[in-house]
């Protein structure tokens, strides 16, 4: 395969995946926003989904349909889903004979339903859970879409490579604002909502009231959210699919460069499988989350230095 191919196919699904996240992510906290009795504000939200200009998204951090507008359609936001799904969609058409037709034009109608003058007006006049769930509708059914036609083979590994290595990255960063949100305020620790809101936030919310009947607790949180080999958003069910996914790809042409990096795969993958919650707690759970979206981050880059040839 093209390294130009493989690149655009890594990071139609990375866009993808980071959109989702981050939808997901404004509808909780927009519920939340309505609920809370203390003063609400976005600002772990807008730290781990936008890139834009400090100033503009301190002005808005305490008006919700200010800073939805903002993270759904600011073209100077490089996160904004509409930018995501802009380069998700140019990826796509590069590579528009290697992928299913349905999967393009669910690509297409995701584009053109984030342009929708109508979802502009439900944020800023109606109710915005209503344009941020027509937008989730239009994830699931693309990676319903994929799931079910796209063939099981080189195209689909660097697609799935991309989708849980943004996963991963994503669920760190929320665990990592959250706690850190924790130490400027401890009473945070037995807010039940505060909880609930972080593992909605992830789809991980009755996983948890399954696995865990003693009621919400900051260190089953973090075991879930971290540890969970049956929970999709957990960084260690994210790595170990980065692991059999990139093994897929393995070939005589490329060896050198597969045992290098197998190896870091191979070595994150031990570290989270070995880690738990006291030795995380013993080693400051700041720390090691940096630690392991370091190693996700160093992953990433290697996979564009020797398989994309820094497309």
């Amino acid at each position: 395969m093209l390294s130009r191919v493989a690149s655009s196919l890594y990071w139609l699904s990375r866009y993808v995946e980071r959109s989702d996240g981050i939808l997901r992510m404004l509808k909780i906290n927009y519920a939340s926003s309505q609920d809370t009795i203390q003063e609400f504000t976005w600002t772990p939200v807008i730290r781990i989904s936008s890139g834009g200009n400090e100033a503009e998204m301190s002005a808005i951090k305490n008006d919700s349909r200010s800073v939805i507008e903002y993270l759904l359609f600011n073209r100077d936001n490089p996160n904004s889903i509409i930018n995501m799904i802009t380069l998700a969609r140019e990826n796509a058409r590069s590579v528009q004979e290697h992928i299913a037709k349905d999967l393009w034009q669910c690509l297409n109608e995701y584009y053109h339903t984030v342009k929708d003058p109508k979802l502009l007006w439900y944020v800023q006049k109606d109710d915005p859970v209503t344009a941020l769930d027509i937008l989730i509708k239009q994830v699931m059914l693309y990676y319903g879409t994929a799931g079910s036609i796209m063939e099981r083979g080189e195209i689909r590994s660097f697609m799935s490579i991309g989708k849980y290595l943004e996963r991963s990255i994503q669920s760190i960063d929320i665990l990592d604002i959250k706690f850190i949100s924790i130490s400027n305020n401890p009473d945070l620790l037995t807010d039940t909502s505060y909880w609930q809101h972080l593992l909605l936030s992830l789809g991980g919310y009755e996983l948890y009231l399954k696995s865990y009947r003693k009621g919400f607790e900051a260190e089953n949180v973090l075991e879930l959210v971290m540890l969970n080999n049956d929970f999709p958003r957990s960084a260690k069910y994210s790595v170990n699919n980065i692991h059999r996914y990139f093994e897929r790809l393995k070939s005589d042409k490329n060896i050198e460069h597969y045992n290098k990096l197998s190896f870091n795969i191979g070595r994150l993958n031990s570290t989270i499988t070995y880690s738990s919650v006291n030795s995380m707690k013993a080693e400051g759970l700041h720390p090691y989350l940096v630690k392991i979206r370091s190693e996700l981050y160093g992953i990433g880059n290697l996979l564009n230095e020797y398989y994309f040839a820094n497309a």
